[in-house]
């Protein structure tokens, strides 16, 4: 009885994740905000961008979560996010950007580089992992 109620339970996590990827929740573009869980108080926005040849690249690491969750970013540049991983075996490493309809599995240890286009002030980027259980957010100003 416990091995049949421990597979419905696992169906219906798996089930719920599934749903929380695929529904039509709000997308973040042109300012609109989503429903971002409120970050730590102790959460600050970090500058991990560089700007190389006119483009702004972002660095993001995927490993237990996302790191920095919070991020700034000059709005109006090209910009491209930098998804490291080292050693991730983790949720983090099916990551799910909606605004730019990205959809994918980062290598276990690598980089992944993903076209943000030219956003502008105030818009963000928001990353989830496909269990929806770690997020993170650039904001262009």
């Amino acid at each position: 009885m416990n091995k049949v109620l421990s597979i419905i339970f696992a169906v219906l996590i798996i089930g719920g994740a599934f749903y929380y990827i695929n529904s039509d929740s709000p997308k973040t573009s042109g300012g609109e905000q989503e429903n971002v869980p409120a970050q730590k108080p102790d959460s600050q926005a970090v500058e991990n961008s560089e700007i190389k040849d006119g483009i702004q690249y972002i660095t993001i690491t995927a490993r237990g979560g996302y790191s920095p969750r919070l991020s700034n970013a000059k709005a109006g540049i090209p910009t491209k996010l930098i998804m490291k991983t080292n050693g991730t075996y983790d949720c983090s490493a099916s990551l799910v950007i909606r605004s730019l309809n990205y959809r994918g599995i980062l290598p276990n240890t690598g980089e992944t580089v993903i076209d943000a286009g030219t956003l502008k002030a105030g818009d963000t980027l928001r990353g989830i992992c496909g269990m929806g259980m770690y997020n993170f957010l650039v904001v262009f100003s």
